[in-house]
């Protein structure tokens, strides 16, 4: 049932992911805002819709590491394989604006989740997320998304008009956008399902399947939506998925699991946490340097590299 689980959730993201895409694609060019903005708030929120139910649940059930992982792992997944697959898909032209707006958000995001993560270091006894931590991230949260309505406000669509067919009625692309998510919501949680099922039998720990299978699992709406805007020539969607997901991750989805209930890092290293604040960076300078504002297949086949590098470490220590 387990592989049976992977395969139904596997399809249902790949289907979902493309509902979304045309939805939400629908809703900006009717609402006059760009993709990105588009891709930083509603698809963000929608594809982190399973990091945040399993994070919620598991820090309300006393796996903290799990809660951990999921997020640390989604992060790293996000940037090393979506924006690296999505690059060798198709070469992703960045805005300037996400280049020193939200790219350094992503990396202001994970340094706070290192800083915290190290305290121990600094004698202050086992890394806990506490609930002051939660409500200091939740607010950091607030400062964003007001930053992104802001923005919004003064955003129009650059959707070139001879298209040939008529723009998709508001109606139809809120359902297909409900429609997508959904699907991806429950395909995400029946590929997890399956495959922390298949791992649990061969005696990883919680926190090795929090970093990985769950991640994965997890990420992969983001995945199927940023692949899909890519090959439809959406790269604004396509990014701003990955930094939106990135930062509900650690601010919201932390930040409220904290609150409800204080986590510690148990099973989280230093490792894990450079990895995740390396990644974010490496986000950047590909982003900036070599082609500039260009992240091109070479790039992107070099942050897979370095997840399957960063994944084979894990394996080997589990």
């Amino acid at each position: 049932m387990g592989i049976v689980w992977l395969v139904v959730g596997l399809v249902l993201i790949l289907w979902g992911a493309n509902m979304l895409t045309d939805g939400s694609s629908a809703i900006a060019k009717r609402m006059g805002v760009s993709d990105l903005v588009i891709g930083l708030t509603v698809v963000a929120f929608g594809t982190s819709a399973p990091e945040l139910a399993i994070s919620l649940i598991s820090a309300i059930g006393g796996s903290s590491e799990l809660a951990i992982g999921n997020v640390v792992g989604s992060n790293i997944f996000n940037v090393l394989v979506i924006v690296g697959a999505t690059a060798m898909v198709a070469p992703i032209r960045v805005e300037k604006g996400i280049m020193t707006n939200e790219i350094p958000l992503v990396i202001l995001a994970s340094a706070a989740l290192v800083a915290i993560g190290c305290s121990n270091y600094l004698g202050a006894g086992l890394p806990v997320i506490s609930r002051v931590d939660g409500i200091l991230l939740l607010l950091f949260f607030a400062i964003f998304m007001r930053y992104v309505f802001s923005q919004a406000a003064g955003t129009k669509t650059q959707e070139p008009e001879g298209n040939g067919g008529k723009p998709m009625a508001m109606w139809k692309g809120i359902a297909l956008t409900l429609i997508g998510l959904g699907a991806l919501i429950f395909g995400g949680d029946r590929f997890v399902a399956g495959a922390s099922a298949i791992a649990a039998g061969l005696g990883v720990s919680k926190a090795v399947i929090g970093l990985t299978v769950v991640a994965a699992g997890t990420s992969l709406p983001e995945l199927a939506t940023s692949i899909v805007a890519a090959i439809k020539g959406r790269p604004g969607l396509a990014v701003g998925n990955v930094v939106g997901s990135c930062i509900f991750n650690i601010f919201l989805i932390l930040g409220l699991s904290a609150t409800i209930m204080p986590l510690p890092f148990k099973g989280i290293g230093i490792v894990d946490l450079m990895v995740l604040l390396g990644s974010a960076v490496l986000f950047w300078i590909v982003g900036w340097f070599f082609k500039e504002r260009t992240i091109t297949r070479w790039e992107g086949a070099v942050m897979i590299c370095c997840f399957v590098a960063y994944t084979a470490w894990l394996v080997s220590m589990a």
